[in-house]
């Protein structure tokens, strides 16, 4: 009852500060083209210490992890869904790292990766025993994935994924040097957005070749048996090129939440070849995401797996219909000025080229920065269930004196 009443009262102080941290950026910041902004940072710096970096909420140096360090975390949020077992965490679509970070909050697509491979059956997974199968736990993290993808759409990459984050420090840090982002061509913009269902389309039927004896009775790829080099090193494949997964594990072995020598111990060799936290193939697409990225705003949310897994649900018939988040255009009041297709990070044109009415596009991250940006009193509007809940100004006009 005591460590129940001390993490409440942790809570209650963290939601204070929290709240604290809002009221004072929309009173400080004035200016009306940057509040937003400042406010967006600052929910997804306190999403990031929070919840994913595992930096507030514990408990912390558990004794079986005592050989990792601090983190991961093994605390859940959600240990039931009416009832059911829901034994890997919350599963929340954003990149938040299940290898370094526990399972406090889970990313989906480990999740979706690991119940058809190695863990398709009941029975012991990573510290834990699997009371369900894994199409019973698919359902769950779908169910789940399409719920919040219906209520809040791509609000996730835009306010708290850590990746979305650190894209943003690498704009801010462009911007600071004086160095001018670059624009893709529409079409290039445009494959590479569509690429996004094509790596969920690999990475899922990898999944299920690695776990064709435990779906089919029919082993295709060898050394996929508990122990052996596939299960060890190669399961869920797309976590093998995730660029989270190597950023997650050096700042936390940074920060001394992880001990950087066990990591480098879990691996092939010298220089990461394979892995369970590092390899060669993920720290060089850190490297190479981070060096795009410098210089082309939001590229991985471009090609991102899991934005396009939420835009399915979010986006297309006949999830659009009923999607809780909506940006909104007046047709009479746009001029064409094209401000919203210059400030959009991922070079969303939707907004600009259509009329009026819906103008959500399935790229859109929901930053709010065009409505933040449009010089035009009400042409743009967030709606959150029906309900507009943000609105353009007219910033170029100066206050009036009362």
């Amino acid at each position: 009852m005591t460590q129940t009443l001390v993490e409440l009262l942790r809570a209650v102080i963290i939601c204070g500060l929290i709240s604290l941290g809002i009221l004072a950026i929309l009173i400080w910041k004035r200016n009306q083209t940057r509040r937003l902004s400042y406010l967006r940072v600052f929910v997804q710096v306190c999403a990031v210490v929070i919840i994913f970096l595992g930096l507030v909420i514990g408990p912390f140096g558990l004794a079986h992890f005592e050989y990792l360090g601090a983190a991961p975390r093994n605390s859940l949020f959600v240990k039931d869904l009416a009832g059911v077992p829901v034994q890997d965490g919350l599963s929340i679509p954003v990149l938040a790292c299940y290898y370094p970070s526990g399972r406090t909050v889970t990313c989906p697509l480990w999740q979706i990766q690991s119940y058809i491979f190695p863990f398709w059956e009941t029975g012991g997974g990573w510290d834990v025993f699997y009371t369900l199968p894994g199409l019973a736990r698919l359902g769950i993290v779908f169910g789940l994935v399409i719920v919040m993808s219906i209520v809040l759409g791509r609000f996730f990459c835009g306010w708290l994924c850590p990746f979305g984050l650190y894209m943003d420090l690498l704009s801010r840090l462009r911007s600071t040097l004086h160095i001018r982002y670059r624009n893709l061509s529409d079409r290039t913009n445009r494959l590479l957005c569509q690429s996004r269902y094509l790596i969920i389309a690999v990475f899922l039927v990898l999944s299920f070749i690695l776990g064709a004896e435990a779906i089919l009775g029919t082993q295709i790829i060898p050394e996929t048996q508990r122990g052996e080099y596939i299960f060890d090193y190669f399961s869920a494949p797309f976590c093998q090129v995730c660029p989270m997964r190597p950023l997650s594990v050096l700042i936390e072995s940074g920060l001394g939440f992880m001990r950087f020598d066990y990591v480098v111990s879990q691996t092939t060799g010298m220089f990461y070849e394979a892995g369970f936290y590092l390899t060669s193939l993920n720290v060089s697409l850190l490297f190479l995401i981070t060096a795009i990225s410098f210089m082309v705003r939001r590229f991985w949310c471009r090609i991102c797996p899991l934005g396009g897994l939420i835009s399915i649900f979010d986006r297309y018939p006949p999830f659009n219909r009923i999607s809780g988040i909506k940006l909104t255009k007046i047709e009479e009041k746009c001029t064409k000025c094209g401000i919203c297709k210059r400030v959009c990070p991922t070079q969303v044109t939707k907004v600009y080229d259509d009329a009026g009415g819906d103008v959500t596009a399935p790229d859109c991250i929901l930053c709010f920065r065009c409505v933040e940006m449009c010089p035009y009193e009400e042409c743009l509007q967030i709606k959150f269930a029906g309900k507009p809940v943000f609105k353009s100004r007219n910033w170029l006009e100066e206050p009036k004196l009362k």
